[in-house]
């Protein structure tokens, strides 16, 4: 049982109980999806290298956890926590991609900033030059 000390790491086994809690059985919902027996039976053990990955991973997920009643994107969100591996995140609009050289907020800030100041003198020189001489 889940305690603040110690929270459920077993995304499978939460499904597998959502599931017959529901009094489903793994045939009607793979029936009801279209997915496969396996790729269901796999999720459930914490299996996720018998998932297809990416986006179809996610998609499994999102459609098991509507037949049994349990908010879809939730736990999506959910799975990709648990399982942050490549395959599982690959595309998800949840996982913020950094890639290398990217700035960083506060390079990103500063970039902004530096830029600000720069338009700001470029406006003033501009002003400046078309003021009629007195």
């Amino acid at each position: 049982m889940p305690t603040p000390e110690r929270p459920d790491t077993d995304f499978g086994g939460r499904m597998r109980r959502a599931r017959e809690a529901r009094g489903v059985s793994l045939r009607q919902i793979a029936d009801t999806t279209k997915l496969s027996m396996a790729a269901l039976s796999a999720l459930e053990r914490n299996d996720i290298s018998r998932l297809p990955g990416g986006i179809f991973s996610r998609g499994f997920v999102r459609s098991y956890a509507s037949e049994i009643g349990m908010d879809p994107e939730a736990t999506v969100r959910e799975f990709i926590t648990q399982f942050p591996h490549d395959s599982v995140t690959a595309g998800s609009p949840h996982v913020r991609t950094v890639f290398d050289g990217e700035p960083t907020d506060g390079r990103r800030r500063a970039g902004i900033i530096a830029m600000a100041c720069v338009m700001v003198l470029l406006l003033a020189s501009v002003v400046i030059y078309f003021l009629p001489n007195r």
